[in-house]
């Protein structure tokens, strides 16, 4: 079973279904979603996924013919996205309450990455002096 809620807590899901595999999307339509290098996602069945709260506080926006990304206009967490007529809907990660163990992952459309991410700099904690 996956969990996953907004930052303000007023909208959440769960699926009854496990986490496959992560994806780490670099296109420049997820960065500037997200405000971040890149977004992180994974596909589960839509017939497991559920709104259990909050779905009337849910705006969206069609980013792309078909595709709605969902989220929550009460703190502006991107919570999910859809093609209505495909069987999966996408999680954003960064949303998800349940513990994750490593998992398979895969970075795509690193043509597009940030000029400013380089994944080799990296620190378990926030360095002395970086904030």
């Amino acid at each position: 079973m996956l969990n996953g809620s907004c930052l303000c807590g007023a909208v959440a899901y769960e699926v009854e279904a496990s986490l496959e595999r992560i994806v780490h999307c670099h296109c420049r339509t997820c960065r500037k979603t997200h405000g971040a290098a890149f977004s992180s996602v994974t596909a589960v069945p839509r017939e497991k996924f559920r709104w259990v709260r909050g779905q009337e506080l849910l705006g969206a926006f069609e980013s792309s013919p078909g595709k709605l990304r969902r989220f929550s206009t009460r703190c502006g967490s991107h919570i999910t996205a859809d093609r209505v007529a495909q069987p999966t809907v996408l999680l954003r990660l960064g949303c998800l309450d349940t513990s994750v163990v490593d998992r398979p992952q895969v970075h795509i459309w690193r043509s597009d990455a940030a000029s400013w991410y380089d994944p080799k700099a990296q620190f378990a904690e926030l360095p002395e002096g970086l904030a």
